[in-house]
């Protein structure tokens, strides 16, 4: 039984390590792609880490996606009411966050810092550790409220945080990578998934 532990353990913090470690290129090979559930019920928008922007495989080719709503006015996203100086002015803060898949959990990390809008924390930021089918793993970052805990089995869609602020962002968000070995995925949202509020 010690040395099943002593094993898990071991996969867990060399999992945690993986997130940071150098990925390959991106930049001179060819990019695969990962379908995943939406992070979000409703709308969101997405922007993208490019090709090269960040080293390790937790960040290249990785999104950091807010929830939004839509302003019937003008028809384009709204991400904050007000000022948006306040997290409780963002439209995605505390909003439920979904498992892009069917996984096991293999680490929850807390940064208990909660950053005010505008202003970058310091790393690291809160995240779950997934691993999926044939090696493919997530980072889901800058949560807060976990409902999971390491060893758990998720479903993809489940609830397993909430949007937070803390690490190195500026607003509430949620950072998602996905990578296999030391290739980043770029992440493709299955339209099949997303659902109203």
């Amino acid at each position: 039984m010690r040395i099943v532990l002593i094993l898990f353990l071991l996969s867990v913090f060399s999992a945690a390590a993986i997130a940071q470690e150098k990925a390959s290129d991106s930049r001179h090979r060819e990019i695969d792609s990962v379908l995943a559930h939406p992070l979000f019920r409703g709308n969101y928008v997405c922007s993208e880490h490019w090709a090269g922007q960040l080293e390790s495989v937790g960040d290249d080719l990785g999104q950091d996606c807010l929830p939004a709503a839509f302003d019937s006015t003008t028809g384009f996203p709204k991400l904050y009411h007000g000022a948006g100086t306040k997290n409780e002015d963002w439209i995605g803060w505390q909003k439920a966050v979904l498992s892009p898949c069917t996984c096991k959990v293999l680490m929850v990390r807390l940064n208990e810092t909660v950053n005010a809008p505008g202003s970058p924390g310091k790393p690291p930021a809160s995240f779950i550790l997934l691993s999926a089918a044939e090696g493919m793993s997530f980072v889901i970052a800058h949560i807060d409220s976990p409902l999971v805990k390491a060893g758990e089995t998720v479903v993809a869609g489940q609830q397993i945080a909430t949007v937070g602020n803390n690490g190195y962002g500026r607003m509430p968000h949620i950072h998602v990578g996905a990578w296999n070995g030391k290739d980043a995925f770029q992440i493709r949202w299955d339209q099949k998934k997303i659902t109203e509020q």
